[in-house]
């Protein structure tokens, strides 16, 4: 019976990395391969959300370490998103993230007939080199949308 424990905890330590690294690994470089556009979607989307939650993981990590089964809610989690019969990372996509991306994009789409006005009134008020204007220009330059700059 021992032999039998050793062994599902080294089948339950291995499950992790093959589940969320080496299957996901190997099915984006055949989606990749592949002419479908589905399955390039599912492992980007499921690559953006296995990112976002080791972030998540990492910033939450003095808080996880008190709940004993993160661990394994992770994993069925992850199986979820991973595993063709569910297609979880496409699911989220396509209900969460897509739909804030189209409407950010519509939002910066009815700001980008005034940008040119915008960028070039900003680029003038900006000109002088007093520390407030400084400032000004340093926000305007992280707060600018894509589709100002796309002629450089």
């Amino acid at each position: 019976m021992g032999r039998f424990w050793t062994l599902l905890t080294y089948v339950h330590s291995l499950a992790g990395p093959v589940l969320m690294l080496l299957y996901p690994l190997y099915a984006s470089v055949m989606a990749i391969e592949s002419p479908s556009k589905l399955d390039d979607q599912q492992w980007l989307a499921y690559w953006i959300l296995y990112s976002f939650l080791t972030l998540l993981e990492m910033l939450l990590h003095p808080l996880l370490e008190w709940i004993p089964i993160w661990y394994d809610v992770k994993l069925v989690f992850v199986a979820w998103l991973v595993l063709p019969q569910f297609k979880g990372a496409a699911f989220l996509y396509e209900k969460f993230v897509r739909e804030k991306l189209i409407k950010r994009r519509e939002g910066a789409g009815a700001g980008a007939a005034q940008s040119p006005k915008s960028t070039s009134v900003s680029r003038n008020s900006s000109s002088s080199s007093s520390n407030g204007k400084s400032k000004k220009k340093f926000v305007d330059f992280i707060s600018t949308k894509k589709g100002e700059h796309e002629a450089y």
